[in-house]
């Protein structure tokens, strides 16, 4: 079993999908993240063993090349993306409560801003590192943030901005959510963004990259 998820691990760090997906070229043909999930599963491995062992693992790495500078946002998408077509198998064991989750994190882009590669980077690594996502994707205002969080006591909330123009938005965001929620952790991010301006906002934390995010959540649950 372990080689079995070996190969997992290998798929989704380097962005196999499903056997039919063409890349990385070095594993064309061969299974991906998808078959070899479904495979773990059948062939008797627990849920909770393909997260800790295989997935969470393999995105910790992803994680890390990104911050080197080793790899850029395609692959950390292709990854992303396989992580997806791996946790598509696991979801069910999450809502069966087979997998216990490390607890919930709301992620949306603010009100005025339409990017979502970043957040969808950031949900895709925070939910391969064990956590049930709520994305409420992009153009997300206050009321929307503060509704769902209404609804999912104890959640941690993230918001992206790509614009410098948005920052405004989050800083109003961020102080209207606080107005109801003088405890939540607010985790921000996203290009125009920096540990100033988070302070600044009366923000947690700031992470230039997923990785930083996904070490907070680590801590922050430990």
């Amino acid at each position: 079993m372990s080689d079995l998820l070996l190969k997992l691990a290998e798929a989704v760090e380097f962005g196999k999908v499903d056997k039919n997906a063409p890349y990385p070229p070095q594993l064309k043909g061969q299974d991906g993240a998808s078959e070899l999930t479904q495979q773990a599963l059948e062939e008797g491995a627990l849920p909770s063993a393909i997260l800790q062992d295989a997935l969470i693992p393999a995105m910790d790495k992803v994680g890390q090349k990104f911050s080197e500078n080793k790899i850029f946002v395609p692959q950390m998408l292709l990854a992303a993306k396989a992580m997806g077509a791996a946790m598509f198998h696991l979801k069910p064991f999450f809502q069966s409560g087979d997998i216990k989750s490390k607890g919930t994190f709301i992620m949306g882009t603010v009100k005025g801003d339409l990017h979502d590669i970043g957040k969808n980077l950031v949900t895709m690594m925070i939910e391969g590192s064990g956590w049930t996502v709520i994305d409420l994707g992009v153009d997300v205002p206050s009321t929307k943030f503060i509704e769902t969080i209404k609804a999912n006591p104890g959640a941690v909330v993230g918001m992206s901005a790509l614009l410098t123009t948005t920052m405004t938005s989050m800083q109003d965001i961020v102080a209207d959510v606080r107005k109801e929620f003088p405890d939540i952790k607010i985790i921000i991010g996203g290009a125009p963004i920096t540990h100033d301006f988070c302070k600044q906002i009366h923000a947690d934390f700031y992470s230039p990259d997923p990785q930083g995010a996904v070490k907070y959540l680590k801590e922050l649950a430990a």
